[in-house]
């Protein structure tokens, strides 16, 4: 059981790897990197479950947290430009009637 759960992990962590090498936008390219991280923590956790090592449990939150830290810095970076406060820019209604003449 361990060995089929294990290789049916790595399997799909290898194409999603390869998703993120050959992914045609710089979306796919996150979502299967995150894709990958997720089934890096899904992989120590089942390998925690399986060996009775409940310390394997802990590195899988650690690292999932990491990956989603890691996962909004980037598509921030990609949605802004830079990881500093973004402005918000607030029409008003003044602003739309004058944009309209």
């Amino acid at each position: 059981m361990l060995i089929a759960s294990l290789c049916a992990i790595v399997v799909t962590m290898l194409l999603a790897l390869a998703r993120a090498l050959l992914g045609p936008t710089v979306f796919d390219r996150i979502l299967a990197a995150n894709t990958f991280s997720t089934k890096t923590v899904l992989l120590i956790a089942v390998l925690g479950f399986f060996t009775d090592r409940p310390e394997f449990l802990d590195l899988a939150l650690a690292y999932a947290l990491i990956n989603f830290v890691g996962a909004v810095a980037v598509l921030k970076f990609v949605r802004y430009g830079n990881f500093a406060q973004a402005e918000i820019e607030v029409e008003t209604p003044q602003d739309s009637n004058e944009a309209r003449t």
